[in-house]
C-alpha cells in the first residue's frame, strides 16, 4: 500500500518541531509553513505566493 503526504503537512511538521525546540521564532516558522503550501502545489499556492511576494517587496521598501 502506497502512503502518501502532503508537502505542506511535512512542512507544518517540520516548522512546528523547530518552533517547540525554539530553532525558530513565530515568524519564521509562519515562512516555512507556507512554503510548503507552496512546495505541493496545493490551492493555496497562488495566494500564499502572492503573500510571500508582497511581504517581501514590503520588507525591501524599508
Amino acid at each position: 500500500m502506497l502512503v502518501t503526504v502532503s508537502a505542506a503537512l511535512l512542512m507544518a511538521a517540520g516548522a512546528g518541531a523547530l518552533l517547540y525546540f525554539r530553532r525558530l521564532g513565530p515568524g519564521a516558522a509562519l515562512v516555512v509553513w507556507l512554503s510548503g503550501f507552496t512546495a505541493a502545489s496545493t490551492g493555496l499556492a497562488g495566494p500564499v505566493n502572492a503573500l510571500l511576494t508582497a511581504a517581501v517587496h514590503a520588507l525591501a521598501q524599508h
